[in-house]
């Protein structure tokens, strides 16, 4: 995997724990209301989960590199 594409994939990852944290904060101090929104979030997290899956099976599958794999030194 590309070094840009980990880091990108870092940073999206850092950004969306810390939304989640600013959520779950604001919930527990009664700030918003946390059921609406946890629901919310838990089927998002459904969404992404099965588009992953659906892109996961894209590359390994109808994706291939036909080169042979590098054998460690």
């Amino acid at each position: 995997m590309d070094n840009a594409l980990k880091k990108t994939v870092a940073y999206i990852l850092i950004g969306l724990v810390l939304t989640f944290t600013v959520l779950a904060i604001l919930g527990i101090w009664e700030v918003i209301n946390l059921d609406y929104i946890l629901k919310k979030i838990v089927l998002s997290l459904l969404v992404v989960f099965a588009a992953s899956a659906v892109i996961l099976f894209v590359f390994s599958i109808l994706i291939r590199d036909n080169e042979p794999p590098k054998k460690l030194e």
